[in-house]
Formats: C-alpha cells, structure tokens, sequence
C-alpha cells in the first residue's frame, strides 16, 4: 500500500538523492565528535567556542544536506527543503531540468531542489530538455540496465507532470495551466530553523563563557 502524507494523499514515486549524503553525513558525525569532546574535556580546557561552532556546522550540514527530500503524489511534486516544503501541483508545472540542480517552473516562478542533479562537466555536455515520452513505454519501474539515475528521474517525473496535465485538459503553458487554482502550496520548515536559530545563539553564548 503506498505511503499516505499528512494531507491523505498518496506518495506514487520518492527520489533518491544524487549528491551530498556522504558529505553532510561525515559533516554531522564530526560536528558531534567535536560537541562530545567539549563536554567531556571542558574542564582541561576544550574551548567552548569551538563546540559551539561545530554545533551550528552540524545542525546546519543535516538542514542543508540531509534533510532535503524529493516525491511526487497523486497530484503533486513535493520539494522539502532547508527552510521549507513546497507542493507544486503536477498540472501546474511549466516546465522543469535538471542541472546541477532540479528547477522547477510553475505558477510563474521557479522552484529548486538539491535532492537531484548533474555534475557540472555533465550539465555542459548535455544539450536541450530530456525527452518527455519514452521510447520504451512507462519508467515507472526504475531506470534501464546502463540508464543512469538522475536521467530515469528527470524522465519520471516528466512522465508524471504530462500525465496530470492530461488528467487536468490544460497544455504546458497555456492561459488555463496558468489560471489552475492552488498551483503552489509553501510551508515553513519550522524544526530545522528553529534549530539553527538555536545553535546560533549558543555559539555567541559560548564566546562569553
């Protein structure tokens, strides 16, 4: 049974990350080695500032790198970002790329997620929009043998965007995919901000101490 969001609506596809983990993995554990070693070692000295600085590195490493998420629903491309979560109506989508990063355009401005891109000697060498049929029927079961990821899911979520538009009788760019109600919908990612917030105020607490 697929995966329901908070608003009811079912998760039809859910996207990998292309790039980052690694780096804002290894970020966040040496973030908290460094944390653990100024609580263990503060009274020989450990300076308090430092753990302070690791702390804001790490909170922001996992908010930046770790956190962000990409998945499409029922009727929308959901964004989780740093600072917030975006809902992109399918039918809405303008037109969208992935680069060395996923942009977006729907309801007139652009929208970005890190989740998926292309290195830059990639994003030089490929030249034009990825195809939005596939010669070989529906992706929906996964890259081909040799297809590499980020190209299977600038396809998919093509294929999933032509899809909507079709359910919804509008053209990519026409007046009424222009005048669709609810085309963007934007929440405030309220846990990672605070947060950050939180870890700021303690590393310029932790130049007094």
């Amino acid at each position: 049974m697929a995966r329901l969001q908070d608003d009811g609506e079912a998760v039809v596809e859910r996207f990998t990350p292309t790039s980052g983990r690694l780096t804002g993995s290894a970020a966040v554990l040496l973030s908290a080695a460094l944390v653990v070693a100024m609580v263990v070692y503060l009274d020989d000295g450990f300076p308090v500032w430092l753990g302070g600085v690791a702390l804001l590195v790490g909170v922001v490493s996992w908010a930046a790198m770790l956190r962000p998420a990409l998945w499409v629903t029922e009727e929308h491309l959901v964004m989780r970002n740093l600072a917030e979560t975006v809902h992109i109506r399918l039918a809405a989508v303008e037109e969208l790329a992935v680069r060395q990063v996923l942009a977006v355009r729907a309801d007139g401005r652009r929208f970005v997620s890190t989740v998926l891109g292309r290195t830059w000697r990639k994003t030089v060498t490929t030249r034009g929009p990825a195809p939005s049929g596939s010669p070989s029927g529906s992706s929906d079961d996964g890259p081909r043998e040799g297809m590499p990821y980020v190209d299977w899911a600038e396809h998919r979520i093509r294929e999933l965007v032509d899809a909507a538009r079709d359910r919804a009788g509008v053209a990519a760019g026409s007046e009424e995919q222009l005048e669709l109600p609810d085309a963007v919908r934007r929440e405030p990612a309220m846990v990672p901000l605070a947060l950050i917030a939180v870890a700021a105020l303690l590393l310029v607490v932790s130049f007094f101490l």
